[in-house]
């Protein structure tokens, strides 16, 4: 068994441990093989084919597939044409200047690019506005988890006071006023303008915003010349010797699991949520489609850049007092090479593809 097999397999094994207890039993470190037969075992590795073969059999990675769509809400043209002018409409906020665009830019990776949103009253908020790029493939939306589906997720932003700071019923009130609004609800669901559908038609035009079809999902449907030797090489390290795979695993790259990754910061994460203290700053594992476009990263935006990224986890993160046992135990330092680190962001890169770009369509 080679060496991303063992680290693969132990990962998963692992991971899954943890998730179940909390994080707090023993677990064996990895066996450290030999220098010479780490070579070996590496320059095995970088054969496609055999790297793929492993991937299928160790792993959980796989290419990300279709978008999940809820029986509920189907993406009729009409809802998702509506959905567009939502998301573009500062009418929908309380002082009629604030959109979901503001946040979510078309232009910066349906991000703003910032380390945190600015607040409705014009200060700084407590987080980084994450991507809508992919957001409907989580089965929780938010960093903390708190929304149960991309409807749930939809008007949050909208009451939440320190973002757009419209109360719902005076928004179906505003809307309701506007007979080119009127018609286009009525087109779209039966009942017209109401809090419900007003959420089905963000979530289903956001369903729309997906990265797929990456060097790394062809990748792994087999056609193997579709990543560099070096992107591969970044393959083999992200699911091996970085534990990336840990975590980011799955259809689109997120266990859709909560961890502490050691960020020194007084969010609560999950915990808020929950209320249980061995939450305390979990949160989320985001997803890594359109990397390349949505920096700044983590929850709070403290690092600038993917190579910042890659040497955050190289160090073993920040000391959090709940840092993940994981990342304590195995992760701190991971010891990675200038070459291997590279590599991987190389690998990184394959993920960020081209996010489709909607533009604001002429309001009602």
């Amino acid at each position: 068994m080679n060496r991303l097999v063992k680290g693969t397999v132990l990962t998963t094994l692992i991971c899954i441990g943890l998730s179940a207890c909390g994080g707090q039993e023993e677990v064996k470190a990895p066996i450290k093989q030999p220098v010479k037969e780490q070579a070996a075992a590496q320059a095995s590795d970088l054969d496609p084919e055999k790297l793929l073969t492993s991937l299928r059999n160790h792993t959980t990675l796989v290419p990300i597939g279709e978008v999940p769509v809820p029986e509920d809400n189907p993406m009729k043209p009409e809802v998702l044409e509506l959905g567009q002018m939502l998301f573009f409409d500062p009418r929908l906020s309380g002082n009629n200047e604030v959109s979901c665009q503001t946040c979510h830019d078309p232009g910066m990776g349906y991000g703003d690019n910032q380390a945190t949103f600015n607040t409705y009253t014009g200060g700084y908020g407590a987080r980084n506005s994450p991507t809508v790029i992919n957001a409907g493939y989580y089965s929780t939306n938010f960093w903390d988890g708190r929304a149960a589906s991309l409807e749930e997720q939809a008007l949050g932003p909208i009451e939440n006071p320190n973002e757009m700071n419209q109360q719902l019923d005076e928004l179906i009130q505003e809307l309701s006023a506007i007979k080119g609004y009127q018609e286009k609800f009525q087109a779209a669901f039966n009942d017209g303008i109401t809090e419900q559908n007003i959420a089905k038609a963000l979530a289903a035009f956001q369903r729309q915003i997906v990265v797929k079809d990456t060097p790394y999902d062809r990748f792994l449907e087999g056609e193997t010349d579709a990543l560099t030797s070096q992107e591969i090489s970044g393959l083999r390290i992200f699911s091996g010797k970085a534990f990336c795979v840990t975590c980011h695993n799955g259809p689109n790259l997120s266990d859709n699991n909560f961890y502490n990754i050691g960020i020194n910061t007084e969010d609560k994460g999950r915990q808020a949520v929950t209320g249980q203290e061995t939450d305390l700053g979990r949160i989320r594992t985001p997803g890594l489609y359109g990397i390349t476009h949505t920096a700044p990263y983590m929850r709070d935006g403290s690092l600038a850049t993917l190579e910042e990224v890659i040497d955050y986890y190289n160090r073993g993160g920040d000391n959090h007092p709940n840092k993940s046992f994981f990342m304590q135990k195995f992760m701190s330092p991971l010891g990675l090479t200038e070459q291997e680190k590279a590599d991987l962001l190389a690998f990184l890169k394959t993920l960020g593809g081209e996010p489709p770009v909607f533009k604001k369509p002429e309001l009602p």
